[in-house]
């Protein structure tokens, strides 16, 4: 899967989401999306930044943009998760791992010597067209939400 960059449409997708019910990028026409991917529910750094973006997710709206996690966990996996740690960010199970590969974040890692494959903390900012506006690969959680929010009050 080649990499995305940014001005390219951004792949639609509808996934089960938590609370159930399903979310779809294409609901959201016409805003700002910002869709993170992060390897597993109740992780330190993935709780830290689900927590960090859930805490902005008020400038979030304010500047009308949407925020939706994404993991490969399932439903009830994401269930527990937003009931832990009162998380308001939408969370979207990929269990195929269909948009994990559409998006190009289901990677080779390594730990302790072991490649094994996992999802690259990953974020895209998809403008009102469908069309990705920014992208930060490789995410490091510390700060990271904050610069998601100033991008996205930057697209105005």
């Amino acid at each position: 899967m080649a990499e995305l960059s940014i001005g390219a449409t951004a792949p639609d997708f509808t996934l089960p989401r938590d609370g159930g019910g399903d979310v779809s990028l294409a609901a959201f026409k016409g805003k700002p999306v910002v869709v993170y991917f992060y390897p597993k529910d109740d992780t330190s750094g993935c709780t830290t930044e689900a927590k960090s973006f859930t805490e902005l997710l008020p400038e979030f709206e304010k500047a009308g943009a949407a925020v939706i996690g994404i993991s490969p966990d399932p439903v009830k996996s994401h269930d527990k998760f937003v009931a832990k740690h009162g998380l308001g960010v939408i969370l979207g199970a990929d269990e195929d791992k269909s948009v994990v590969e559409a998006y190009g974040v289901w990677k080779e890692k390594s730990m302790y010597g072991k490649t094994y494959m996992g999802v690259e903390r990953s974020t895209f900012l998809i403008d009102k067209d469908g069309k990705i506006a920014a992208l930060w690969p490789k995410v490091k959680v510390a700060g990271h939400a904050e610069a998601v929010l100033k991008a996205v009050q930057e697209l105005g």
